[in-house]
């Protein structure tokens, strides 16, 4: 019977084993770094854009991070022991073109080659978001994202509640809220952030106190003012997604104009009596909503949702998809909603989805993003979207 000596011998015989140097030079050309050290060895230094995956872990995890089975990689440990037994796994599995760094992480840091201690989650984080990090797809690595990100709420009523709740257990750093209107008894309805012993408070205020106590980890902004042109553009400006929950069309439309300036993507939700309906605005990538309506519609075809009515748990489902949206955008996930119009019919329990195409009338637009002007739109006052829901 062989010891590990000769199993290590005979396990670099069928893998390829390269030196730091040559292993800098495949990373240069696009090669994948796997790091399979051990969290604790992670944590205390690594490469940069590497992808971490525990060797105990490898098996189960790594078809889920390294979706490309002919793609490079160079397999990297802290000496080049494990590295060479992961290697040969990888083989097993299928990936085609890996090789083993000799010398693992220490030889490389030895040498002066690029390496930085990375950001990492504290403990306390590594069991709130666990569920997360059992996620090939979100792992440590889009939890990080997850607490960098900066999305902008418009609105703390019906479909900034369900949004706003879910962005913050998900982790989302920094959350923006803004609006100026008080916590009211017909609220409670559906506003799901607010309760009997908020009526009267600021909608912010009240909405800041709900996501705190939810989450510690989220820094919750409040903008307590009246959007228009003046100030549209400074308040979205800080935030990297704005998920749109607002009930009229001047903001809308003066939401759509700033947004494509800036080139923030918006995710748009509207409710209305059974029906809702969600799309994502990118204006780098897609359509944006002057794309989808150009011009809008008469006052008297654009009832609220105080005059027409609302099922109270639409906004629920229709704010939750808007939060699946806004992590899917943060995270570079699956196939969103950019260029498709989402509908919802709760009666008849159904979804349908449309298509949305950019206007090629449509002037305001990021390749014109320099003349864009954000002004206000005069005789419009009643809230509505397409087919009149509104956000409240």
């Amino acid at each position: 019977m062989g010891n590990f000596r000769d199993l290590l011998q005979h396990t670099k015989a069928e893998i390829r084993e390269v030196d730091t140097a040559t292993a800098e030079s495949l990373l240069d050309d696009g090669a994948t770094l796997l790091d399979v050290r051990e969290a604790d060895e992670f944590e205390q230094g690594a490469v940069p854009d590497s992808v971490f995956i525990p060797r105990g872990h490898l098996e189960a995890q790594v078809e889920g991070r390294l979706n490309d089975k002919a793609a490079p990689v160079v397999v990297m440990c802290a000496g080049g022991v494990r590295s060479a037994f992961a290697a040969k796994t990888l083989g097993e599995l299928g990936y085609t073109d890996v090789v083993s760094m000799a010398g693992g992480f220490n030889r490389w840091k030895d040498e002066g080659r690029s390496w930085k201690r990375p950001e990492v989650l504290d403990p306390d984080q590594r069991n709130r978001y666990s569920r997360h990090l059992l996620l090939p797809e979100v792992g440590e690595e889009g939890q990080l994202k997850l607490l960098d990100a900066k999305v902008l709420l418009l609105g703390a009523g019906g479909l900034g509640s369900p949004a706003a709740l879910y962005l913050a257990a998900a982790g989302v750093g920094t959350l923006g809220i803004v609006d100026m209107d008080v916590v009211d008894e017909s609220n409670l309805q559906r506003q799901i952030l607010h309760n009997m012993d908020r009526l009267g408070d600021r909608k912010v205020d009240s909405a800041k106190k709900t996501l705190t106590l939810l989450n510690p980890d989220v820094n919750v902004i409040t903008h307590d003012v009246r959007l228009d042109a003046s100030n549209m553009e400074s308040v979205i400006s800080g935030y990297d997604i704005v998920v749109d929950g607002a009930d009229n069309f001047p903001v809308r439309y003066m939401l759509n104009d700033a947004s494509v300036k800036l080139g923030i993507p918006v995710v748009h939700g509207s409710i209305f009596r059974f029906e809702g309906q969600v799309t994502v605005f990118d204006p780098r990538n897609g359509p944006t909503y002057r794309d989808m309506l150009p011009e809008p519609p008469p006052p008297e075809l654009a009832p609220s949702c105080s005059e027409a009515g609302v099922l109270g748990v639409l906004p629920g489902i229709v704010g939750s998809i808007q939060a699946i949206e806004t992590i899917k955008l943060i995270l570079g996930l699956g196939d969103s909603l950019v260029g498709r119009y989402l509908t919802f019919d709760a009666a008849d329990m159904e979804f349908r989805e449309f298509k949305l195409r950019q206007d090629p009338s449509n002037q305001v637009t990021w390749d014109n993003r320099e003349q864009i002007e954000v002004v206000e739109l005069d005789g419009l006052c009643q809230p509505a979207p397409l087919r009149a829901p509104s956000g409240d």
